[in-house]
């Protein structure tokens, strides 16, 4: 059983992975005996992330890369080929979010949504698939959401690209799993992390920030999530343990899509 989930020799992308849940699944990646590549669009992040796997004792190699850039993502993936190895296992996990009614949000910013959380996987997927069908088979794990099922006041956007990265899973699984690439999306519910750090805190009189109060009622398990509750199903869908799940979307979210909420 150990070696079902071990990802030994393996070459793992995990695209915007210096923090958060993208560093918990490199992390999962690493332990289980992958070799870690990372990007982000910029270099002090980068550094932050290199900084954070030279801590944590692993060997990781990180690069400026826009994921919404054809040319530079393309020129990535031969640079990490050259220097680690072609790409076995890539996670679509960069992402933006823009919190703005919709009939106040300019159209830009609404495709500056869709592009790095909907075309950036597509551009990614796109980029390693050929050398996946020459290999005999790779895995290629899409960071979706809740809001790929569900909809939200002031995340237009957002719902938007996650629901489209949805279909373009269930598209790749079912456009190149005769290539033995299986293609499976993972759903994170409310998750703590730096970004949202600012809904859970205390209120002045000790109670919780109200959002804080939405989500744990909403959630079965009663509480928010960790980047660490990520890591196993993360594994899972990157190892052999997962080669006949395809097109899949699993979610971590603590109940909160099978349950209807605590009565007032």
């Amino acid at each position: 059983m150990q070696d079902i989930f071990s990802l030994k020799g393996k070459t793992a992308w995990v695209t915007g992975a210096a923090y958060g849940i993208g560093y918990a699944i490199a992390k999962a990646y690493a332990e289980a005996g992958a070799k870690i590549v990372f990007n982000c669009s910029r270099q002090e992040t980068v550094d932050r992330g290199l900084a954070a796997y030279e801590k944590d004792g692993i060997e990781a190699k990180g690069y400026v890369c826009d994921v919404t850039d054809e040319k530079e993502v393309a020129k990535l993936v031969d640079t990490i080929t050259e220097e680690t190895g072609p790409v076995d296992i890539l996670v679509n996990n960069a992402g933006i979010i823009r919190r703005i009614p919709m009939t106040e949000m300019e159209a830009e910013e609404f495709k500056r949504v869709i592009d790095v959380d909907l075309i950036g996987p597509f551009i990614a997927s796109k980029a390693v698939i050929p050398s996946m069908i020459e290999r005999g088979g790779g895995k290629i794990i899409n960071v979706c959401s809740m809001m790929s099922e569900l909809g939200r006041e002031t995340v237009s956007a957002y719902a938007s690209a996650k629901g489209g990265l949805k279909m373009l899973t269930r598209n790749i699984a079912s456009e190149y799993g005769k290539y033995n690439i299986q293609c499976n999306g993972i759903g994170p519910g409310y998750i703590a992390t730096e970004q949202t750090a600012p809904l859970r805190e205390r209120q002045p009189d000790g109670s919780r920030h109200p959002f804080d109060s939405f989500i744990i009622a909403k959630t079965p398990a009663e509480r928010w999530g960790t980047p660490e509750d990520l890591m196993g199903p993360a594994l899972f869908l990157a190892s052999p343990a997962s080669d006949f799940v395809n097109g899949h979307i699993l979610y971590v979210d603590g109940g909160i899509l099978a349950y209807i909420g605590k009565q007032p």
